[in-house]
Parts: C-alpha cells; sequence; structure tokens
C-alpha cells in the first residue's frame, strides 16, 4: 500500500464528515448512545474498563510494509523491501467494574526481499496489563472516562543468538513498564449524531537486555554485551464518528519519540580471538502517523474494523504503510 492509496482511504472521510457535521437550519434529534455501536479505532485503546464477568478479545492482524533499509542517521543503504506480517490480541477480563485484567500475546513472520525470511511464525514479546478506571462519563458532564493502566512486557520474543536467521528476531530481550493514561468522551455534532474521541498518552521504560552474537539491535557473532533501549513516548488522539448505528468512521494521529538506545560490550573475533570493545549510541528518533478506518459493528458487543496506519519518515525512521483488520468480541 501506498501513500497514494492512504489519500484514497481519507478523501471519504473528509467527505462524508463534511456532510454529517454540517450544520442544520432544523431541530434535530439527538442520538443515543444505546443507538451507537463502536469497534474502537485501530490504535487509541479504550479509556472504559469492561463490567465484572465480562471479557473482550480482540485480535489484530497486519502487514508493516518497509521501503528500503536506513542506518542509525536515516540515510537510505538499499532498496529492499520487507512485509513484516503479525498479529497481536487483547485478551481482557473484568475483575471488578472500575478493574481490567488482561494479556496481550503477538506474532510475526518477517518476509525480506533481499534475505532470508523468517524461518517460521515467531512468538513476539507478551504483555500483561492492568487498568483501573478513575472517572466514567454521564451525558451532558464534561468529565470524560479517565483510566490508569500500567501494563508489563515480557522478554518471551527472540532477539539475540539468530545465527544466519536474523529474521526471526520479534523481540527486544528487555523488561519494559509502560504507564499510561487513558480519556474518553463523547460529543453531539450538529446533526445529532455522536462523535466519541479519545487522548491517550503512555510511557514506556525499559530495562537492560543481555545479548550474544547476532540480535536484533545488529550485533554479529562473538558479540557479548547489552542494550539499553530508550524510553518511549506515544501520544495518540483518535476520533470515531457514527454514521449509523453499524458503520462508523475512525480516524487515529499519532506521535512516538523514542529515546536513544545505547549499546556496549565486546566483539570477539571467532578466528583470531581478538578483542574488540564497541560502544554505540543509535541516536533519538521520532515518528508522527495517522491511521484511517471503518468499523463495521453486527451488534453492540461484535464488530469488525479495517484501515491503514502510515507512519512518516521522522528522525532515525523510515516510512511504513501497514494495513490493519481487526474483530472486537464482548462476552
Amino acid at each position: 500500500m501506498t501513500l497514494n492509496n492512504i489519500r484514497w482511504l481519507c478523501i471519504p472521510f473528509s467527505a462524508l464528515l463534511s456532510h454529517f457535521v454540517a450544520a442544520n437550519e432544523q431541530p434535530v434529534e439527538q442520538q443515543s448512545l444505546d443507538d451507537a455501536w463502536w469497534t474502537g479505532p485501530l490504535l487509541a485503546a479504550n479509556a472504559s474498563t469492561l463490567p465484572q464477568g465480562h471479557a473482550l478479545i480482540q485480535p489484530y492482524i497486519f502487514d508493516v510494509v518497509r521501503q528500503g533499509r536506513y542506518d542509525n542517521h536515516g540515510d537510505k543503504q538499499s532498496a529492499s523491501r520487507t512485509h513484516s506480517y503479525g498479529s497481536l490480541t487483547y485478551m481482557l477480563y473484568g475483575v471488578t467494574d472500575r478493574f481490567t485484567a488482561g494479556l496481550i500475546p503477538t506474532f510475526g513472520y518477517n518476509d525480506v526481499s533481499d534475505g532470508r525470511d523468517s524461518s517460521a511464525i515467531q512468538v513476539g514479546d507478551i504483555s500483561v496489563q492492568g487498568q483501573y478506571r478513575l472517572t466514567q462519563f454521564r451525558a451532558g458532564s464534561a468529565i470524560p472516562t479517565t483510566s490508569l493502566v500500567v501494563q508489563q512486557t515480557l522478554p518471551t520474543g527472540k532477539y539475540d543468538r539468530l545465527g544466519a536467521n536474523v529474521n526471526d528476531g520479534l523481540g527486544a530481550g528487555a523488561y519494559t513498564t509502560t504507564l499510561a493514561l487513558f480519556s474518553q468522551h463523547y460529543l453531539w455534532m450538529p446533526n445529532g449524531r455522536i462523535l466519541r474521541t479519545r487522548f491517550n498518552v503512555s510511557y514506556a521504560l525499559s530495562g537492560a537486555a543481555d545479548i550474544e552474537d547476532v540480535s536484533v539491535y545488529g550485533t554479529n557473532a562473538g558479540f557479548r554485551g547489552t542494550a539499553h533501549p530508550g524510553d518511549v513516548l506515544t501520544i495518540n488522539s483518535a476520533w470515531e464518528y457514527s454514521v449509523t448505528r453499524e458503520w462508523v468512521l475512525a480516524l487515529d494521529l499519532i506521535y512516538q519519540h523514542d529515546a536513544s538506545t545505547r549499546l556496549a560490550g565486546d566483539q570477539i573475533d571467532p578466528i583470531t580471538g581478538d578483542t574488540e570493545h564497541i560502544e554505540q549510541d543509535f541516536g533519538a528518533a521520532w515518528r508522527f502517523g495517522v491511521a484511517p478506518a471503518v468499523e463495521y459493528n453486527f451488534s453492540s458487543r461484535v464488530g469488525v474494523i479495517a484501515g491503514a496506519r502510515w507512519f512518516a519518515a521522522g528522525r532515525n525512521t523510515s516510512a511504513t504503510v501497514t494495513p490493519v483488520a481487526a474483530i472486537n468480541m464482548v462476552f
């Protein structure tokens, strides 16, 4: 999918939103919250917690498409094309009305044009999550639904000792703690339809990853050392417009800033046995992206969404396009 495809995805959003949110001279009836069914946008997670005893399963499938390979300074090294196929599944359970716990497993497969593909579908890092609701939106109130979220990512994916199968590496090798604040609000447009908004901010802090030999950090055979992944700030703003009870238009805007990842260790020559000390700073990175999508809801508890996320090339990062589809099921 190219940038031109993304433009075509965005055209219906601008046209339909201009039509449906236009002011109406005649009095209109406001859409009720019960009449609006939602799946959720592609990126911004829900600030609401599940009712006690209820569960949510939301599997995503995606394909991260990268055109070109870049070095740490953002300079293009090759015209290779990579497809990183993956899945991510939210598995959440309402422990109480205010507290939801969950598990988020990931899987992936890398298909590259100028090298060896992944040897098989690989397990990525798995996250466990706890979400506590602080406030609850009420119609007519200016207070949004807000939640505090703590997520712990476990280094279950391969990341080092990859040998010739460097594209089997899907993990980071480090424990990562993410702290986040989620918010959600409802607005009624002049034509009476509902616009649901979300604004999420998260900050991820990672520990050190011990590294041996070939790794996702670009090390070679004979390397012994550690990597310190940089902290990651993510800001995500999303809107969902209820066109009908079943059909919804969604749009995410996302900004990410990565602090510099540092690498230090000794590179041992497997032939001569000579040792070279290596210290590397990959530099900070940032990126900005948009993710338009369309939702169709079969009921208030089951819906599907399809769209694409586009990250523009930023500092120390290349542009990517990621087609995404997901199904949301609440039990």
